[in-house]
């Protein structure tokens, strides 16, 4: 049988949504001080005295929706009542009795299911008295709660378990889901379309407004027999277009879904370019390690317009760090591709639950450190000795080396990129983490090729018990290191007796050849004299003709003025022309070639991506965002520049 269902109704702002927050014990459901906040139905499972059942909070009954949702709101309230076997009708202490309870009153008349009428807000016993007039609306079953003061908890708890139908829930539908998969994007990129899809029926409210989604929606729904959760989360937005407390518990809300989610799905407009808001999401994926595919969707649109391979290359231009992400094209509203995206999403939560043996890991990293070495670091090369996977979901590998800080990001990227190609699990997120080698740890499996190395013991140890000590170390013979006689030895000897040999031969020759070398001297005196006598002749030369030439340049120096100045006046009439001709040239371009020669970036500093993206699509140009150049120099952000 299926898992009973208790709904939570009522008019709006009477604290539906913390009652709610208050029996799961979580913060679910958003909750603000005005009406109308809650739109979409959401659910949680309970557990109370060995009894399972489902809780659902639904939006205010009789609400005017400030973007014209009424309908698809009191479509999701009648869809939880119809559902439900228990309803919790829910009123105000404070506000008392007002018309719009009478009328929620008369249309729950209609339903035969057990009902319990709360008055909410009921902080103290002084204030029982004001609950008694709801009897008025003909419930004799009331309790009197209080969330603030968590007044009541266990008795309602207690009343929902004893008007429960006798059946209990299967095994089966207690059981946690096989696979969680939370389905983020901008606005209207198509989510709550893809979860309807899923599931078949209008599980989430579709509407073209911006915002429609508030709440993160866990849905259930079964494929092939197992069990999935489609988590749908709110659009995000840019963070200076945040401005309400929704926004901000939106942008919360889509963040926690995709850290207790099993795979992502990033989605894109295939016609809508790139914006900031999908590369900060695609960011925050990339840091929680989570296994992500992303999906284009709207492909009908562009179907044998625009080829996939346009759509990749564009994608892989702005996220080259996710570039081991799977990229897939569907179309939400008609379900084309669905369940292939579904079938590669359970391959990738399959790889993250891989694990490697260390040996294989082992042959993997020095495969990589013989393919590439790291750099020297500090004159040293750093040294890994062994790998291992340590978790799972995502995969983490630890690698044990002597230098952490010796490797670089970019080797680091090596290493991560070359194990993905190797490894079973090449399309989702790998931890990798280096750590120093501890002092007790010898092992060596990656540059001992596996080889045990003998544990290395204190200093000196190596040599106690060598030598007894009453032991004479003369006997054990000559070690090298033996007293020797300071006196000079035979060597020394002979050494100095051939140096005075090799004095004595240079004095005979100096002797004999005294007379030689006293004549060359005079003569190499004479020929120096000669030849200073001619330098100074020389320079007497050179100094009456330099009198002479510096008193030529004096007399031309005025001539040379004259030409400057006429010359300067011939380029400054040049340079007035050239001018006059530079703003004939770009005034007749018009204000559009200006504003691409003044600006370097495409956008202005004050316009917003939005804007720019809706500018783009009332020109009426579907394919503009991917043309061949925009696609090509997306993600670049800047124009020409100034010629």
């Amino acid at each position: 049988m299926a898992v009973p269902r208790i709904a939570i109704v009522g008019r709006p702002n009477v604290g539906k949504s913390s009652i709610f927050n208050w029996l799961a014990g979580r913060r679910l459901a958003i909750v603000e001080d005005f009406a109308g906040v809650t739109r979409d139905r959401l659910n949680t499972m309970l557990e109370h005295n060995d009894r399972h059942f489902e809780l659902i909070d639904t939006g205010g009954i009789g609400i005017e929706d400030v973007d014209n949702l009424t309908d698809q709101v009191e479509g999701q309230i009648l869809a939880a009542i119809e559902e439900a076997d228990v309803l919790l009708f829910v009123v105000d202490s404070r506000s008392g009795l007002v018309p719009l309870d009478s009328e929620v009153a008369d249309r729950l008349r209609r339903v035969n299911k057990p009902i319990l009428l709360l008055a909410n807000k009921t902080d103290s016993p002084s204030l029982d008295s004001n609950a008694d007039e709801f009897h008025q609306l003909g419930y004799k079953n009331l309790m009197r709660i209080s969330v603030l003061q968590n007044r009541n908890k266990t008795d309602l708890l207690d009343w929902i378990v004893g008007h429960l139908p006798d059946f209990d829930a299967d095994p089966g539908e207690i059981e946690p889901p096989t696979m969680k998969v939370a389905i983020v994007g901008r606005r209207n990129v198509g989510k709550s379309t893809f979860v309807n899809t899923l599931v078949k029926e209008d599980r989430c409210i579709v509407s073209e407004v911006p915002g429609t989604t508030r709440d993160s929606v866990d849905v259930m729904f079964e494929l092939d027999g197992y069990k999935f959760m489609a988590i749908d989360t709110p659009g995000l937005r840019r963070n200076k277009s945040i401005r309400t407390d929704i926004d901000w518990y939106g942008l919360h809300r889509a963040q926690r879904s995709v850290r207790r989610a099993d795979v992502v799905l990033l989605f894109f407009d295939c016609t809508e370019p790139m914006s900031k808001v999908d590369k900060q999401l695609a960011h925050y994926i990339h840091d929680e390690f989570k296994p992500c595919i992303f999906v284009v969707n709207k492909w009908d649109k562009l179907a044998g317009f625009i080829p996939t391979e346009r759509w990749v290359e564009y994608i892989r231009e702005h996220f080259p760090t996710m570039a081991y992400c799977p990229i897939a094209f569907v179309t939400g509203q008609t379900g084309k591709n669905v369940k292939t995206l579904l079938n590669h999403a359970q391959m990738l939560f399959k790889q993250a639950k891989e694990r490697i043996s260390t040996s294989m890991l082992n042959k993997l990293v020095k495969a990589a450190l013989e393919r590439h070495e790291p750099p020297l670091y500090q004159l040293k090369r750093p040294k890994i000795y062994y790998a291992t996977q340590v978790a799972s979901e995502p995969p983490t590998i630890i690698l044990v080396c002597n230098q952490p800080q010796g490797f670089s990001n970019q080797y680091r990227r090596y290493l991560l990129n070359f194990l993905r190609d190797h490894l079973p699990f090449g399309e989702i997120p790998i931890k990798l983490y280096l750590q120093p080698r501890k002092r007790d740890d010898e092992r060596d499996e990656i540059q001992g090729e596996g080889t045990a190395v003998a544990p290395r013991g204190k200093p000196g140890e190596q040599w106690e018990g060598a030598f007894d000590e009453d032991e004479d170390l003369a006997s054990l013979g000559q070690t090298g290191f033996e007293d020797v006689d300071l006196e000079q030895s035979d060597d020394d000897e002979y050494e100095e007796d051939e140096y005075e040999e090799d004095d004595d031969e240079e004095g005979d020759d100096g002797e004999d050849k005294d007379g030689e070398v006293e004549d060359e001297e005079d003569l190499d005196e004479q020929d120096l004299d000669e030849e200073e006598q001619e330098l100074d002749e020389e320079e007497l030369a050179s100094d009456d003709q330099d009198g002479d030439d510096q008193d030529s340049d004096e007399l031309d120096g005025d001539d040379q003025e004259e030409e400057y100045d006429e010359d300067y006046e011939e380029d400054e009439e040049d340079y007035e022309e050239d001018e006059e001709d530079y703003e004939e040239e770009y005034l007749d371009a018009g204000p559009f070639d200006l504003k691409s020669i003044d600006s370097d970036e495409g956008l202005s500093d004050g316009q917003d991506t939005e804007d720019a993206q809706g500018g783009a699509q009332e020109s009426g140009g579907v394919d503009k965002p991917l043309s061949e150049d925009s696609v090509e120099k997306k993600g670049k952000g800047r124009g020409k520049g100034k010629k």
